[in-house]
C-alpha cells in the first residue's frame, strides 16, 4: 500500500491506496465504510458519464467490501452472477485507474471477464450460471485433492429463480460441493425477516461454539441405549421447526445447504463477522442470505432502482438522463404502443415477457391489460413453452425477449413451438449490435439459428412504421413467427394511423439501378439507401432492396436481379454464418443462376467486443461508407478505365 494521500479537505482517501484486496486487507475494520462511501462515489463519477448498471453495483458495495476482505482472492475465487453488481469488485482488483473507461471501445468491460483480470474467475453476462460454474470447480478441485480453496457465488434475487441456478443448487447439495453461495436480495422477495434478531442468530448459527456444540450434541444422542435414535429424531424435528419459523431457508436446508440469514447486507461489521465464521466452517455447501438496498447511496436509484438499473450518461446532482439529440420514438416504444393497438383489436392477444418488462416496452400493456399480461422472471425456456401453450388453446401470444436471451430457449423454440406449429409471434428487441454490453448482449445470432427452422417465419423492419406492419402479419399467420429489431431510436418515419400487414416473403424494391443491388434485411436498409446516394454521386447506379423477410425469402426478386445486375452485396446485423447472405446464396444455388458477383456484409467469425455502435458498424463494414466500399469493389471490373480511375481516387 502506497503513502496515505488526503482530499482537499485532509481526509485520507483510501481507495486511491488500494492497487489490489491485498492492500485492502491491510486497513483497520472501522475504515471499511468510509472505502464503501468512496466506492459509491467513484461508481457515480463513472456511470454518470458512460452509462452502466449502476444501482445493483451500488447495492452491493459493503458485501464486495466483506468479501474481499474476509476472502484470500484470486486464491479463492468470487463468481458474480451475472456482473451487474460487479463495479466495485473491479475498483478493488486493479482497475482503478481504468474504471473511467467502464464500457468504452477498448476499454474495461461492464461485466466480468477472465481476460480482463485474474480476479474475474467466470465470465458472465447472462443470469444464473454462477453455481453451476462453481459446483464444476468445486469438483474439479475435489478431483485434483486442492482442498484450500473457497469458492464464493454472488448471486441476486431474481437470478437465483432461474432453472439452471436451481439445478446448480440441487447438483451442489447432492455432491455436497464446497461453496458458498451469497443470495443478495435487494427486492426482499424471499424473505424481509430482517432485523437486530436475525442478525443476531445468524452470527450464533455460524459461530464454532454453536457448531461444534451442535454436533456434540446430536452425535451424543445416537449413542443413548434404546431411546438415542428417537431423542435424535425430535430434536432435529424440534431444531427444524424452530428455525422454519424465524429463519426463510427450509428450501435451502432440503436442497442439502446449510442456510444462514437473512442478514443485513450493509452492515460491514455484521458483513465480515458472518463471513469469518462461514469461512472457518467445514460444512459444505453454505447459503448466506443476505438483504440488500438496490441502489444503495444514490436516493434517484433507491426510488426507482428499475429506471436506474441500466442507465446512459445522466446528470449526478439531478439524477436525470441524458437522452441526446434524438427526440424520435424507439423500437421499443413503438412496439408497445402497437401491442396495446392490437390487443384492443383481438381480445386474444396476450403478451409475455422475462423479467424484462420496461425494457421490452410492455408496461403501459400491462397497466391496461393485467390479466392478458405475464411477467414470468427471469425464465426464457418457461416463457416459450408457457407460450406454446397458451397457442396451444387457440390464444395469440406475443412472447418479447431480447435477442441475445432467446438463445437459452432455443430447445423449447424447435420442440414446443416449431414442430407442433404453434401460433406464438416473438418479438426480438436488441437485435444486431447493441454497443456497451458487449459480446455477452449482441443480438447477432437469430437470423441464423431461427431462419433453418420448419414453419417459422422470420423478418425484420426497415423502420419503425414497418415494425408495427410486421407484427400485424405475424398475429394473422398459421405459423410462429419472429420479428427483430433493434435497440434506440427509429428512423423517424410517419407512422400510418391504421396498422396494415404485407405479403409474406414479399421484399421491396426502394431504389434502382443497374449496375449493383443492394440487398439489406432491417437496420441495415437505412445506410445501404445512404450508400446508394454516394454510389449515384459517383457515376454507378445501385438497386436497393428491404429484404423484410429472411424466411421465406423473396427469391423470384433475388435470381431476377442476379440475373438481370449480376452484381449483388448483402447487408445484416448477424453473423454471416447462416445468416441473410447465406440464404440469398443457396436461393442462387437452389435456382441454378450462374455467374453473379456476390459480397456479403456481416459479423465475421468472431465474438464483437463491447464500445459505441456506431464504431463497431464502422468496424465491421456495416456503415454507409463499408457499403459503398464493397459495392465499388463488385463494379469497378466492369467500368471503363478512366472511371475506374476515378473511384480509386475517390475510395
Amino acid at each position: 500500500m502506497e503513502k496515505e494521500k488526503t482530499t482537499e479537505d485532509g481526509t485520507t482517501c483510501l481507495l486511491k491506496q488500494i492497487d489490489s484486496p491485498a492492500d485492502l486487507k491491510q486497513l483497520p475494520e472501522h475504515k471499511l465504510a468510509q472505502l464503501a462511501e468512496e466506492l459509491r462515489a467513484s461508481i457515480l463519477d463513472t456511470v454518470s458519464q458512460t452509462g452502466g448498471h449502476l444501482a445493483s453495483s451500488l447495492g452491493a458495495v459493503e458485501l464486495t467490501v466483506a468479501l474481499h476482505y474476509v476472502f484470500d482472492t484470486p486464491k479463492d475465487k468470487i463468481i458474480w452472477d451475472v456482473g451487474h453488481q460487479s463495479y466495485a469488485h473491479k475498483l478493488l482488483t486493479g482497475r482503478r485507474d481504468a474504471f473511467p473507461t467502464l464500457r468504452q471501445h477498448h476499454g474495461i468491460s461492464g461485466f466480468p471477464r477472465r481476460a480482463e483480470s485474474l480476479y474475474d474467475v467466470f465470465d458472465v453476462g447472462h443470469s444464473g450460471t454462477s453455481i453451476s460454474a462453481a459446483v464444476g470447480m468445486a469438483e474439479a478441485q475435489t478431483l485434483k485433492g486442492d482442498l484450500e480453496q473457497d469458492i464464493v457465488v454472488v448471486i441476486g434475487d431474481a437470478s437465483i429463480t432461474t432453472g439452471l441456478a436451481f439445478e446448480g443448487l440441487n447438483h451442489a447439495g447432492d455432491l455436497g460441493s464446497r461453496v458458498i453461495v451469497v443470495l443478495n436480495d435487494n427486492e426482499m422477495s424471499i424473505s424481509p425477516s430482517v432485523g437486530a434478531v436475525a442478525a443476531y442468530l445468524s452470527r450464533i448459527i455460524t459461530g464454532k461454539a454453536y457448531n461444534r456444540l451442535h454436533t456434540q450434541l446430536m452425535d451424543f444422542l445416537k449413542t443413548i441405549p434404546s431411546i438415542g435414535p428417537t431423542l435424535f429424531r425430535v430434536v432435529k424435528q424440534a431444531e427444524e421447526s424452530f428455525k422454519g419459523l424465524i429463519v426463510p431457508g427450509l428450501l435451502f436446508e432440503e436442497l442439502g445447504f446449510s442456510y444462514v440469514g437473512p442478514i443485513p447486507g450493509h452492515n460491514l461489521k455484521n458483513l465480515v463477522e458472518n463471513l469469518r465464521n462461514i469461512k472457518s466452517l467445514k460444512k459444505r455447501p453454505i447459503l448466506l442470505h443476505v438483504i440488500t438496498t438496490k441502489g444503495k447511496g444514490y436516493q434517484p436509484a433507491e426510488k426507482d432502482p428499475e429506471t436506474y438499473h441500466g442507465v446512459g450518461p445522466f446528470n449526478k446532482e439531478t439524477g436525470q438522463q441524458h437522452k441526446g439529440e434524438s427526440a424520435l420514438p424507439t423500437y421499443t416504444d413503438v412496439f408497445g404502443n402497437t401491442m396495446i393497438e392490437l390487443a384492443r383489436q383481438d381480445e386474444r392477444v396476450l403478451a409475455i415477457t422475462a423479467g424484462m418488462t420496461t425494457g421490452t416496452g410492455l408496461s403501459k400493456f400491462r397497466e391496461l391489460f393485467p390479466n392478458r399480461f405475464y411477467d414470468v422472471g427471469i425464465a426464457e425456456e418457461h416463457a416459450v413453452t408457457f407460450s406454446a401453450g397458451l397457442a396451444a388453446e387457440g390464444l395469440r401470444p406475443v412472447t418479447a425477449i431480447y435477442s441475445t436471451f432467446l438463445q437459452r430457449a432455443y430447445d423449447q423454440i424447435v420442440e414446443d413451438v416449431c414442430l407442433q406449429n404453434h401460433r406464438v409471434v416473438f418479438a426480438l428487441d436488441r437485435a444486431g449490435i447493441v454497443g456497451e454490453d458487449g459480446p455477452t448482449h449482441h443480438g447477432l445470432y437469430d437470423l441464423s439459428f431461427l431462419r433453418h427452422l420448419p414453419n417459422m417465419v422470420v423478418m425484420a423492419p426497415k423502420d419503425e412504421n414497418e415494425l408495427r406492419m410486421m407484427l400485424k402479419t405475424a398475429l394473422e399467420l398459421d405459423a410462429p413467427a419472429t420479428i427483430r429489431y433493434p435497440r434506440g431510436a427509429g428512423e423517424g418515419v410517419a407512422i400510418e394511423s391504421v396498422i396494415r400487414s404485407i405479403p409474406v416473403g414479399k421484399a421491396e424494391i426502394l431504389v434502382e439501378g443497374a449496375d449493383v443491388a443492394i440487398l439489406a434485411i432491417g437496420n441495415a436498409v437505412s445506410p445501404a439507401l445512404a450508400a446508394a446516394q454516394v454510389l449515384k454521386e459517383k457515376g454507378v447506379q445501385a438497386t436497393v432492396v428491404n429484404a423484410r423477410f429472411v424466411k421465406p425469402l423473396d427469391e423470384e426478386l433475388i435470381c431476377s436481379l442476379a440475373q438481370t445486375v449480376g452484381k449483388i452485396v448483402t447487408v445484416e446485423e448477424n453473423v454471416l454464418s447462416g445468416g441473410f447472405g447465406s440464404a440469398v446464396l443457396e436461393a442462387l444455388e437452389k435456382h441454378c443462376v450462374e455467374r453473379v458477383a456476390a459480397r456479403r456484409l456481416g459479423i465475421p467469425d468472431q465474438f464483437v467486443e463491447h464500445g459505441e455502435p456506431s464504431l463497431l458498424r464502422k468496424k465491421y463494414g456495416l456503415d454507409r461508407n463499408g457499403i459503398v466500399e464493397a459495392a465499388l469493389s463488385l463494379v469497378t471490373s466492369r467500368l471503363p478505365k478512366k472511371a475506374w480511375r476515378t473511384l480509386a481516387r475517390a475510395r
